[in-house]
């Protein structure tokens, strides 16, 4: 009786262990690949999947996880995204540096990614490592600096090209970061800071000059509108005076008799010296009293 309770046992244990294995449950976004007798034969998709119990069995695949190779037998077909270290590259102009770049890539073809490449993850990381240290090469420090999406998108035509046979799919590459060495670091702050002075020089020079443009355009303004206020002014004393009597003598005429009145009125005593030009300013003065009289 007891033997018969432990046979009962054992043979619902064997049952179903042997059910477990017959029947696999796929995770939506994943997939499986199965090998009968060593040979490949299906790709299992999502949902419930019937095989036949140690005859089949699913492929065990190198994965990368939190930064480490583990071995699984899912395959993760959604988009992936893979971290690595930096590293060391040189540029054309002999400048090293490191950079340190985020991969986004998909298993597009299941069946490929585990047979025609040992291991996807360090091969991926083999690729872009190589691959960036060619695209850097090719440029100078400063072209570097300032050319993340053209290195972005030359790194990704390049592994997209090359994982194509891997069955994956790159979709993007961003750099994260570009680190000169100290040393060029130091040159390149000191070269802004120059740029930043050459540059204050210049703008504080274009205001000074903008600043003499226009004083002398305002000066220019105020001497012609003084010309013009003294052609008004000739004109209306020619009005006044007639054609006979020359209107620039009565204005040497009229400042003369200022400067007499301002030396008369000084307290001093004074020797007045005429000089002989003056007779002629009298005599215009003269000329001009005897018109206002007539």
């Amino acid at each position: 009786m007891n033997i018969g309770i432990y046979v009962l046992v054992a043979l619902v244990a064997l049952a179903l262990v042997v059910v477990k294995k017959t029947i696999v449950i796929i995770p939506q976004s994943e997939t499986k690949i199965i090998e009968r007798l060593g040979r490949y034969f299906a790709t299992l998709k999502p949902g419930i999947n019937v095989i036949i119990p140690f005859i089949d069995h699913a492929k065990d695949i190198v994965s990368m996880r939190n930064g480490r190779y583990v071995y699984t037998n899912s395959i993760d077909l959604r988009e992936q995204v893979y971290d690595f270290d930096r590293q060391n590259v040189i540029t054309k102009d002999n400048i090293q540096m490191q950079i340190n770049a985020l991969l986004y890539f998909q298993i597009v073809d299941p069946f490929k990614s585990v047979y025609e490449i040992n291991n996807l993850p360090n091969a991926i990381e083999k690729l872009t490592q190589t691959t960036l240290r060619n695209i850097i090469g090719e440029m100078e420090l400063d072209q570097t600096l300032t050319s993340r999406d053209t290195i972005n998108t030359k790194l990704r035509a390049v592994l997209d090209d090359a994982t194509n046979k891997w069955g994956i799919k790159v979709n993007r590459v961003e750099l994260q970061d570009i680190t000169p060495p100290e040393s060029v670091l130091q040159a390149m702050e000191k070269q802004m800071q120059a740029e930043r002075n050459k540059r204050a020089t210049i703008l504080t020079s274009e205001g000074e000059k903008e600043k003499q443009r226009l004083l002398s355009e305002g000066e220019a303004t105020a001497r012609i509108r003084k010309a013009e206020a003294e052609a008004i002014a000739i004109q209306k004393i020619t009005e006044a005076v007639g054609q006979s009597t020359n209107p620039a003598n009565y204005l040497l005429a009229q400042k003369y008799i200022s400067m007499m009145q301002e030396v008369a009125q000084g307290k001093d005593n004074k020797v007045v010296y005429l000089p002989y030009e003056a007779t002629n300013l009298l005599g215009s003065i003269g000329g001009i009293k005897d018109l206002f009289k007539g």
